[in-house]
């Protein structure tokens, strides 16, 4: 790791550009001081290595752009907050009202510092007494971190609405495609390519939460972005509700990507000794395609302290299983069939508690049903807990419904506009409860308390099934309060219960930003379990959230939102690819199928080592019917431990009669591996003409060989797929 930089530098009004350079783990970053105004950023992008003082300096006049009479009467380059006032004639990085008119700042006493791989900018604007600070870091892995918050530092001056405050950083001007997200409810993480488009343009989501269709992540390609090659950039924003991401390709000026919060008009006010943070923005560079860009984050999120370390339980999930029909004997009979087949975490979905038959009625009120439940949920939990299982239960902390004692009790406790009930605004038959009212707050806390010791909880499934609509907390837009009230309740949770466990869960996935996913332990990615679904959305979720972050079930063979029916390998190898677990009535399973389960799950538990921890890449095929993942361990293993898993299947026919070869790259060139086939849990299902490989289950070869010749694929049949294990030979295996 390179770090370099000055310890402290101070922009004055007049004189030469400095630069400072921050480097880390292969990214650099460097950053100039300008004559006038805000630093600007000159590069973003690969590693420049133990650059010298006088190289870095020279580093401004190399790239500088055009002075006057082309533009304004000085040189300009684009700042950390590109403003009207700097010639810019794309979207604002900052924009600020004064009673209600549009104020343009003028960052003055700028100060920078800089330590490490780290740099912090301050300014202020005399007019209004705004402090603006702005911070970079380049963090594990190489992610960039850009942080920006506005202080109200000047006493007895008016107040200062925030319109927006959006980090940006620029890209090169070869990069030629834009590509984003979007989906629907059941089929999220679509991805939409396009040639850049020319000016300023933003791609907002208003939803209160992500929304099936977030845009999700921008990523700037040099052609259109693949999986395994090629350079790009990508713009993250942690931020659970509204957004707006964007980009700016403007003639006079060189590109930007950037994210921000979408506030509405009024949502935030600062008066003096007041202040606002963004949602923090992260970008990510790669010259290994979309697999070095989804390398960096998951690198980055496997650093932190809170990133979940014990193997990933396998979890039976009892929502497909047993929809509201809940019975303590039937679901403890459940619970004793999943430990038999080696499940360790056995969750209770909707339905558990007072008046929930439907889900029309009882959000908000979280007491057992005692009419279901008349011995409570003790006996259940506690037999879990008997069979080695830690035991989970389904929570909807953020909503409630009209017909609960806590909306009638406190009406008051709704987000919405203020006035009668108004029907428009039920969504699934229900409501959302505003959470930043303190005594809301408390009441969803001490329930869910309560629940948590006295049943032992180890694992809550949060669930947010609706969005947010016309939503008003005292008098104002109350997103922004929302969903800060949510991240301080789910904080207040693992606080006093460190070994708890928290998957998010939104109508399926969709809320997986990195704002909800750095407090949670695991996402739900989709309400599908249509295998052939699943491919896409596991593989484009895991562009930012490693597989062991990524709930991925077996479900029944017809699946309950796409009516497609699917062989059980197929579904077994899909849930390999993340979280495995199972979505599923088991006890309607033949003694065939039950033992396959039993062999997968025991599949899971040998490869899953690797599979969570090494890094995750996608080898390339020409054929769009095929899907391949690949889990490299990060380090060299001993003879006879598992060196990679790689999961292939297909969604649809393959084009040739000859399929195309498999190249697996990453392992060491001189050593030799052992690859099985792992059958166990089903064969997949294929055309005349397999390879001999295939045909014995087994073979030995060079990881050269492996990597630049490469594995003759099988032609296999439509929505078949196969596990390899690679493992390095033993003296036996020769």
């Amino acid at each position: 790791m390179a770090e370099r930089g000055g310890t402290a530098a101070r922009a004055g009004a007049t004189g030469a550009p400095g630069a400072v350079l921050l480097e880390r783990d292969g990214v650099a970053i460097v950053l100039a001081t300008m004559p006038v105004g805000l630093p600007a950023v000159l590069h973003w992008g690969g590693a420049l290595g133990a650059l010298p003082a006088d190289a870095r300096g020279a580093v401004p006049e190399m790239v500088g752009a055009q002075s006057a009479p082309g533009t304004l009467d000085h040189a300009w380059e684009l700042s950390v907050a590109p403003a009207e006032g700097d010639g810019w004639a794309g979207r604002p990085a900052v924009r600020l009202r004064r009673a209600g008119v549009l104020h343009h700042p003028r960052w003055d006493d700028v100060q920078i510092e800089s330590a490490g791989a780290i740099a912090t900018v301050t300014a202020t604007d005399a007019a209004t007494g705004m402090r603006l600070r702005w911070r970079v870091s380049i963090e594990a892995g190489g992610l960039v971190a850009v942080d920006m918050s506005l202080s109200h530092e000047g006493e007895g001056m008016a107040p200062v609405e925030v319109d927006w405050l959006e980090p940006t950083l620029p890209v090169p001007a070869q990069t030629t495609h834009l590509t984003t997200f979007d989906g629907r409810w059941s089929r999220e993480k679509r991805p939409v390519t396009t040639r850049v488009p020319a000016g300023a343009i933003t791609r907002q989501s208003r939803r209160g939460r992500g929304g099936h269709d977030a845009p999700g992540v921008f990523l700037a390609s040099t052609g259109r972005p693949r999986w395994p090659a090629g350079d790009v950039w990508a713009v993250h924003l942690a931020w659970s509700a509204d957004v707006t991401y964007r980009s700016d390709r403007m003639t006079d000026a060189v590109p930007l990507i950037g994210a921000g919060e979408l506030l509405r008009p009024g949502e935030i006010v600062l008066q003096p000794g007041q202040s606002y943070a963004a949602p923090r923005a992260l970008f990510a560079y790669s010259d290994q395609g979309m697999d070095g860009i989804a390398a960096r984050f998951h690198t980055w999120l496997r650093a932190r302290p809170t990133h979940p370390s014990s193997p990933r339980p396998v979890t039976l999930n009892t929502w497909e299983a047993v929809y509201f029909d809940q019975e303590p004997h039937r679901l403890t009979a459940l619970a004793e069939l999943a430990a038999t087949l080696g499940v360790e975490r056995f969750v209770l979905d909707d339905g558990w508690f007072a008046g929930r038959r439907d889900d029309t009625t009882s959000l908000g009120d979280w007491t057992v049903d005692a009419a279901v439940w008349p011995e409570g949920l003790e006996p259940l939990a506690a037999r879990v807990h008997e069979l080695d299982m830690q035991f989970g239960l389904w929570f909807e902390p953020e909503m409630i419904s009209l017909r609960s004692d806590a909306a009638r009790r406190h009406p008051d406790w709704l987000l919405h506009a203020p006035g009668p009930e108004d029907p428009r605004l039920s969504w699934r038959h229900q409501y959302v409860l505003d959470l930043a009212n303190p005594d809301a707050f408390a009441h969803v806390l001490g329930q869910m308390e309560e629940l948590i010791g006295r049943l032992r909880l180890d694992y809550i499934k949060w669930d947010h099934n609706r969005d947010l609509v016309e939503a008003v907390h005292d008098g104002r837009p109350g997103v922004h309060a929302q969903t800060v009230a949510v991240y301080a309740l789910i904080r207040t949770l693992k606080q006093r219960h460190p070994a708890l466990e928290i998957e998010s869960c939104s109508s399926g996935g969709a809320r997986t930003d990195l704002g909800m996913m750095t407090l949670c332990d695991r996402v739900w990615a989709s309400d599908s379990n249509d295998p052939v679904e699943r491919q896409d959305i596991q593989r484009f979720t895991g562009l930012l959230l490693p597989p062991e972050m990524i709930g991925a079930h077996v479900g029944p063979p017809r699946s309950s939102t796409s009516g497609r029916v699917t062989d059980l390998s197929y579904r077994c190898a899909t849930s390999l690819l993340g979280s495995a677990g199972l979505e599923w009535d088991i006890a309607t399973c033949t003694p065939a199928e039950l033992e396959t389960i039993r062999s997968f799950i025991m599949a899971y538990k040998r490869l899953r080592p690797v599979m969570h921890t090494g890094a995750v890449t996608h080898p390339a095929l020409r054929d769009p019917a095929w899907r391949a993942t690949a889990f490299r361990a990060r380090r060299p293993v001993a003879a006879g431990e598992v060196a990679a898993v790689v999961v292939v299947a297909t969604v649809a026919g393959v084009q040739d009669a000859r399929a195309e070869r498999l190249r697996i790259a990453g392992l060491e060139p001189d050593r030799d591996y052992a690859v099985r086939l792992r059958t166990e849990f089903g064969q997949a299902q294929h055309g005349p003409g397999v390879p001999p490989w295939w045909r014995a289950g087994r073979l030995v070869a060079r990881g050269a060989v492996l990597e630049r010749i490469g594995l003759q694929l099988p032609t296999l049949w439509p929505q078949q797929a196969f596990v390899l294990q690679i493992c390095a030979a033993e003296p036996a295996d020769a």
